[in-house]
This record gives C-alpha cells, structure tokens and sequence, in this order.
C-alpha cells in the first residue's frame, strides 16, 4: 500500500495529460475554512473545458509579453455567423442583380453555408473549389456540386506544380470570405444545370466585387448597427480577460482594419459599464488604432493620421509623434509602433484571426508573438470530443491494415523467392515441397488480400462518416486525410498561441509559461 502523503496524492490525482497543474492549498496544507470561504474558488485551466482552452504552437513565457495587442472582427467581436453570411449573400445577390446584370432567378435559389469552410482554394479558371493538405496536394474537389473523383483531380492538378500565388487561385481564408465560395460553388452548379455558358473567372470577379461593395459603401455595416445583438456574439467573460491582464501590468492596445464609426460602435456594445473601473471601452486600452489595413499594416510604411472621435474624420495637420491613450489613431505601421512607445519583438503578442493578414505576415517580417482566435475551433473539438470511441477505433483499423499490408508484401517477397528456387534446377530435390509452399502461400497472400479490401472498405467508411460529421462536403477545417490541411498547418506554423476566443486567456494566469507539446517525427513514434 501507498504511503505516501497526502497532498502528493491528491496533487496526482488532478493531473492529466493537457494540463499539469494541481489544486493544492498553500504549502501543500488544507486552508482554513474561514480563509477558503474568503478566497472563494479560484477556476484553473484543468476545470476547462478543453474547447475552451489556449493551445500552444510555440513555447511562449507571458511574464515576458509586456503588451497585447487585439484585432476587433472575429477576434474581440465574434459574429453570429450564420446570420452574417445570410447577410451577405442577400446583400451581394442585391448588387449582382441590379449593378451586375445577372439573371432575378438567383436570389431564389438556396445557397447552403455548408459548402465553405476555410481553407478551401477557389480556382477562377475552372470553376473548380478545392481543399489542399499541407503538402498542397488536392485531396477533395468539387465542381459546383459534383465532386471530382481522384483521375479527375490528378489530371487537373498534379501534372504540374500549382503556383497557389497566381491569379487564377483565390484562397478562403477568413470566415467573413465564406459567402463568397458558398456563392460561387452554387452559381456554378446552377449554371451548369441550366445549360448557359459562364465565364467562371468573370463569376468570381463579380461575386467579389458585390461583396466588396456592400462593405464598403456601408449596406452591410449599417445593417449591422441597427441590431448588433443579433449579429454580434456579446462574450460576459470578455472585460474581465481584459482586466486581468491590465492588472498584471500589461499593455492592451486595439488594432483593426475597420474604422472609428464601426469600431465605436461594436466596441461600446461589447465593453462599455460591463465592470465599474472601466466606464468606456476605451478604457481598456493603451492605444486604439483604426483602419490599420493589415497586412500594410505589417510591411509598408504608412503614416499614423490621428482622428477626432466626434466626427470620425482625419485630421491631417495634427502630426502624431506620440501614440497616447485620449487619442484615437488611423493607418500607421509596425516600425512606427515600436519606435513610439520602445516596445517591440517579442515584447508584443498579437492577437487576431486573420491566417495571413493578422499572422503570416506579421511572423514573417518581425519578432512579435502571435495568437489566432479560430472561432470555429469549439465546434471541431465538441465533435472531435464526441466521436473519441470511433476516431480512436479508426486509428486502431488503420494500423491494423498497415500491418496487414506490411504482411502482404512480406508473403509476395517469400513467394517470389520460392518461384526462384523452384526455377533453380539444382534444387529438384525439393521441388514437391517448394510446390506445395508456393500453393500455400498464395492462397495465404489471396485471404490476406481478400482481409486487406474488406478492412480498407471499412476504414473508408469509418472514415468517411466521422469527417461528414465536421462538415458534409469538406471535413475538417485543420485536417484533410491524414495530414494537416494546409489552413491547419499555416495555423500549426505561425500562431504561437491558438484559441476559439479572447476570454479563454481567463483562467490562465497572465504570466503563464505555455509550452508546446512535444511532437516527435515518424521514426521516433
């Protein structure tokens, strides 16, 4: 019997494979019931749960971050996104058919959210969408509505290297680009049905435009404002994450493409007398940068223009040579920052959800610490979380028919050797027992076979079911097949920290050590 003491158990006993951190009183000793009841329960990373907690990419020491700063949309604002992309559609379908000349019939038809996730490849000439590994092998494709079999897509995309930076390919990678494949793989698919001929590059071009349109001439936004509830998810847990880390001495400043009017707006519905030391928004914050225009932002040298927040308009004969909390500031860039308030590289975690506005190019060309808020990230981990038994029954088939077909290709290599010493004539001493073990052997390498196709049969189905059940068409956002998805792994490379959104930080102590899970290659699992 364990002798042990006490708290070493019950320290054991609240460990678990995420996360290393134990409920213990000071010193290892009860606290006095009087003091406990003070204190009141303190919530830790282990008591969430775990589609709520902050990953890690890169071992990052929060002690050292000495200011964050914040994206808005979809970062500190998450949006209800199925009401914004009903939104949008019905607002690019306005402009399609009244500034664009396409056909009435459109608005009619049903344009399922389901047919976009990020991270899927729009190609213009073609007509094609389609969802790339991390190797940018095309693992699925569809045309419209139909999906390309495996010739189809080897004949297309893997004669020669795709060149992903060339016009013709247009990358999905923010939830507010979804609209724009859900219209494009219907109107294709309606198209196609209807007989008509469709430039597909054209289609696409103008399916950009309107959307384009509609959020720069302020028929999305104005929408929008007129009823932020039912557009804007309002977190609870939001101000006093930001709290927290004001409290332990950071610095917060707020940096989003979306100008003064908008960003006043959201940001007052999201923060404003949500904790009494913070009246306004603004209060939160150090510096409050609008229309940065990311990922200018990042590699240009655009100058800082300061606002007035009572007209929303620049004030252009106000130089701005200090960044300061009463002002509000538009445009700027990265050097400017840093030099401004002499905080800069791995001083700054940046927090956004933007794969190549937000983060790519920020990790490319400076030192900052990087988070990304994948708000769709609850939702794969709830149905990760739910079908644990059968992912894990898919993995255990899968190694069982790689052993399988590691015996299949041993037999064949013994039978191959006994048909060479059967043809050998000094061994005719042996030839009926080499007969009857190359009988034996075939028939032993047919029922390995015959297991072999039964067992990949079930692994494609098995396999086919769990990833319907992340999305019908497409899986995954992080995953397609058995590798990264190539959005997965531009989140895998280049967000140190990766999370569904800001309040998750809560529970974390904000001068946490995160440290990434080790992640061995094929030769040492």
């Amino acid at each position: 019997m364990y002798t042990g003491n006490r708290a070493t158990i019950c320290q054991r006993a609240r460990y678990n494979d995420d996360e290393m951190v134990a409920h213990v009183g000071l010193g290892g000793l009860d606290l006095d019931p009087g003091l406990s009841a003070l204190l009141g329960d303190t919530t830790t990373e282990i008591d969430v749960a775990r589609k709520n907690r902050v990953f890690c990419n890169r071992n990052l020491r929060m002690d050292s971050i000495e200011t964050i700063g914040f994206d808005m949309d979809y970062t500190l604002a998450l949006y209800h996104q199925d009401r914004l992309e009903q939104l949008s559609i019905q607002l690019t379908l306005d402009k399609l058919c009244t500034k664009h000349g396409y056909p009435v019939a459109i608005r009619q038809l049903s344009y399922d959210p389901h047919w976009a996730i990020r991270g899927v490849m729009v190609d213009r000439q073609l007509g094609n969408v389609f969802k790339l590994d991390r190797h940018a092998h095309v693992g699925r494709c569809y045309h419209g509505f139909k999906e390309l079999d495996a010739d189809k897509r080897k004949a297309l995309y893997r004669n020669e290297k795709i060149n992903l930076s060339a016009d013709r390919f247009e990358w999905i990678d923010t939830l507010f680009g979804l609209p724009e494949a859900v219209m494009y793989t219907t109107l294709v698919e309606w198209y196609g049905k209807s007989g008509t001929a469709v430039d597909f590059d054209k289609l696409f071009g103008d399916i950009r435009t309107a959307i384009d349109e509609a959020h720069r001439d302020d028929t999305l936004k104005s929408v929008i404002k007129a009823d932020l509830a039912s557009f804007i998810v309002k977190d609870p847990l939001l101000g006093e994450t930001l709290h927290k880390f004001r409290s332990s001495g950071k610095k917060l400043f707020l940096l989003t493409n979306s100008l003064y009017d908008y960003t006043k707006v959201v940001m007052s519905y999201l923060l404003d007398g949500e904790r009494k030391a913070y009246p306004s928004w603004r209060n939160y914050f150090d510096i409050v940068i609008v229309g940065g225009a990311k990922p200018a932002f990042f590699n240009e040298l655009r100058p800082f223009v300061q606002i007035d927040p009572v007209t929303n308009e620049a004030m252009p004969n106000v130089e701005v040579k200090h960044l300061t909390r009463d002002k509000i500031y538009q445009g700027g860039n990265v050097i400017a920052f840093e030099q401004m308030t002499g905080i800069k590289g791995e001083q700054v975690l940046y927090i956004g959800d933007h794969i190549y506005g937000d983060i790519l190019r920020l990790r490319k060309a400076h030192m900052w610490r990087t988070a990304m808020v994948l708000q769709e990230l609850e939702r794969e981990i709830s149905v990760s979380d739910r079908l644990e038994a059968q992912i894990h029954d898919l993995e255990l088939l899968d190694r069982r028919h790689r052993n399988l077909e590691s015996e299949i290709d041993w037999q064949s290599l013994r039978l191959k050797k006994i048909q060479r010493l059967l043809d050998d004539s000094s061994h005719t001493n042996m030839h009926d027992r080499l007969e009857e073990e190359r009988r034996m052997s075939r028939a032993s390498i047919e029922s390995l076979r015959d297991r072999a196709v039964l067992m990949e049969t079930e692994v494609d189905s098995l396999e086919t079911r769990l990833d319907r059940a992340y999305n019908p068409h497409w899986g995954s956002c992080l995953r397609e097949g058995n590798e990264n998805s190539r959005f997965g792994e531009q989140v895998n490379d280049y967000a140190d920290l990766y999370t569904s959104r800001v309040s998750n930080f809560g529970p974390y102590s904000p001068l946490r050590y995160f440290r990434a899970p080790r992640r061995p290659m094929p030769h040492e699992i």
